[in-house]
């Protein structure tokens, strides 16, 4: 039976501007997506038209900067320049056909957690801080005349967008940026106008609404985002959830003030989140984090003012989102990573199929972490997103016959993928049941979102017809008799088990088999590899009331093999300390014996751990046997995810999707 979401699909207005429902896309970086210059481009369009399309109300853009001289970063900077107009105009066209808004999120900058490999010019900020990433460099403080001069260039840019047809802005407070350092006292250091007083601290976004008002009267609606709280402790260390601590940044009594003098100096509507980069895992949460895990934060601002506030932190969950806006607790609903997920979230959920909706997991390895590689915003379960026009899938005029070995993520995609596309598909898997490996790391309590990707995944082979044979393990003869027209090999990886004296004593078990079941682990627990999959089974042991130490070859945690994004990395590392896990990191283990691990750190000092059980989690190695076979035998065959190199989701994803696309 078809579900109901009535509550999300009512109308509200934002100042003077009315939203056909309380769905908002929050802004996520459009960095490496824009031109060279930081110019908007049909990608950029295409982009956020797919989600327009699919009924999204409100299009919260990016976070686009208003100046690039006093804080000078890379030329790819997104920035509202003159040559965007036609393409913002564009879009603001396209998005009104379907009674979609668009805001465009306009920063003041960057300040202290700019990372210093943007910078073209000096690290600037409220105060003389050092900068988050490297804190050998020490941001200037900006002048007043500096300030005058953002203040101005936020008018110019409000006076581009209403040219282009947009609907509003919202001012880019949240988070730790260059607002929020100007507006938080752990960062404003300042003497002068725009330091000490809350009221003085606020001065400088209160000035960039003025001038907005100045410039464009309403015809911009403009709204603030700000963290209610940053769950920050002593030392610039996040807080994690439930943990008791004093802030150190801005509680929620200051927030609530800011919030309440935010509404009296005309702002028209609040988006309310929390943390900073010291707790980056609040302001972009990870798996880690449970659904809705900000929404106290929105529902304490809503209590205070009467303007419209909305709510953001993993509000992907339509059953959520509709009983959050159906309490009165938030009025609209923001979704980022969820839309990069599923961009058909929203029409989805008003036909009533939510079953349908591919579900973010809060992995950050295709949005945030794409970054790090100079890469634009896509979704590692998603590989269309931010190539909708080039990536989208399209009918094959031929169909073709296609085998897919192994029913893990690759072999589930590409079958899906394929099927999607018009071939007949017929997939075996070895185990009686679908999802491979990502049965395995579903099992600690906290990535419980694995389970909710694997019913997602089931359900699409079955809406596209793909034959699914459990249970059948096949041969490279039996593969040849079937004549297919191409054939996906994704039998995946089996563990590294390392040449260790003693690795062969009954106390050793794999991660994978631990994660199985295949064995009960005992009181005491060495996890031999501090990567993600050590480090997270370690939290694992420790909530079963295990005493856990983990043992690493490097000099720090999670730095080897694919990286980690930071605020994924950021909350295990304390999460380990919250479960007091032991941490031996330069160490190379030298012996496994009847009483626990023998190491040698890199100082050639000693170390003895005591354990009933020893973990190994030191990697996978790829299980190529059929592919390599196969591939001597026939054409069109692809080794797919972990069978062409281990590496994690997002990996089996894209390659699958890749070839499976252009079958």
């Amino acid at each position: 039976m078809e579900k109901t979401f009535r509550r999300l699909f009512d109308s509200i207005c934002i100042g003077k501007v009315q939203l056909k429902n309380r769905i908002a896309m929050a802004p996520m970086g459009i960095e490496y997506m824009v031109n060279p210059d930081g110019s908007l481009n049909r990608r950029v369009v295409e982009y956020y038209l797919e989600r327009a399309r699919n009924e999204v109300g409100m299009l919260i853009c990016s976070v686009f900067k208003v100046e690039n001289k006093i804080e000078a970063l890379e030329a790819s900077t997104p920035q509202i320049t003159e040559s965007s107009l036609g393409f913002l105009g564009d879009l603001c066209d396209a998005a009104h056909s379907y009674e979609a808004r668009v805001f465009a999120q306009l920063t003041a900058g960057f300040g202290r957690v700019t990372v210093p490999s943007t910078l073209r010019g000096p690290c600037v900020s409220a105060s003389a801080l050092p900068n988050f990433w490297d804190p050998a460099i020490t941001s200037r403080a900006l002048t007043t005349e500096e300030v005058d001069v953002i203040v101005q260039a936020m008018g110019d840019t409000a006076e581009r967008l209403v040219l282009a047809g947009v609907d509003g802005v919202e001012l880019h407070g949240h988070e730790g940026y260059l607002f929020d350092q100007f507006t938080s006292s752990i960062w404003n250091k300042r003497t002068d106008k725009y330091g000490g007083s809350l009221e003085n601290r606020l001065r400088f976004p209160i000035e960039c609404l003025q001038e907005i008002r100045n410039r464009v009267g309403d015809r911009l609606a403009v709204q603030y985002r700000f963290g209610l709280k940053h769950y920050v402790k002593d030392g610039n260390r996040g807080a994690l959830p439930g943990e008791v601590f004093r802030e150190a940044g801005r509680d929620v009594d200051e927030g609530l003030e800011m919030a309440k003098m935010l509404e009296r100096v005309g702002f028209d509507a609040l988006h309310v989140d929390a943390g900073c980069y010291e707790s980056h895992y609040w302001s972009h949460p990870p798996m880690y984090q449970k659904h809705g895990c900000m929404m106290d934060m929105a529902t304490k601002a809503k209590e205070v003012v009467k303007i419209p506030v909305i709510g953001v932190g993993r509000i992907d969950i339509p059953e959520l989102a509709e009983r959050l806006v159906e309490k009165g607790q938030v009025d609209i609903i923001a979704i980022g990573r969820g839309l990069l997920a599923d961009p058909h979230w929203a029409a989805k959920v008003k036909a009533g199929k939510v079953d349908d909706i591919r579900p973010c997991v809060g992995c950050y390895d295709g949005c945030f972490g794409h970054y790090a590689f100079v890469r634009p915003i896509s979704c590692a379960l998603n590989p269309s997103s931010g190539r909708e026009r080039t990536y989208q899938l399209v009918s094959t005029h031929a169909s073709k016959r296609v085998l897919v070995i192994g029913g893990g993520i690759a072999g589930m995609e590409a079958a899906r993928v394929v099927a999607t596309r018009g071939h007949d598909v017929t997939l075996y898997e070895r185990d009686p049941r679908l999802g491979g490996m990502v049965n395995r790391a579903a099992c600690p309590e906290f990535k419980s979102d694995l389970k909710r990707l694997l019913v997602w995944y089931e359900r699409q082979l079955k809406q596209t017809g793909v034959k699914v044979e459990l249970g059948v393990r096949v041969s490279p003869d039996d593969v040849v008799k079937e004549n297919a027209d191409a054939v996906f090999v994704a039998t995946g990886a089996r563990p590294v088990v390392p040449e260790i004296p003693g690795v062969d004593k009954g106390s050793v078990i794999t991660a994978v088999d631990l994660l199985d079941g295949k064995a009960e682990p005992g009181d005491r627990a060495v996890i031999l590899g501090g990567g993600l999959v050590g480090c997270e089974i370690a939290i694992w042991l420790a909530q079963k009331g295990k005493s856990v130490t983990i043992i690493e070859m490097l000099p720090t945690l999670m730095s080897g093999g694919v990286p980690v994004p930071s605020q994924v990395r950021m909350m295990v590392q304390d999460m380990l300390g919250a479960h007091h896990v032991d941490v031996v990191t330069d160490a190379e283990v030298t012996e496994i014996t009847s009483q626990g691990v023998r190491a040698l750190r890199g100082n050639a000092q000693p170390v003895e751990v005591m354990a009933t059980t020893i973990v190994l989690a030191v990697g996978m190695t790829a299980e190529r046997r059929l592919y390599e076979d196969l591939s001597q035998r026939l054409n069109c065959v692809y080794a797919i995810g972990d069978c062409r190199e281990p590496k994690n989701i997002m990996n089996a994803v894209w390659d699958a999707y890749e070839i499976a696309r252009a079958i």
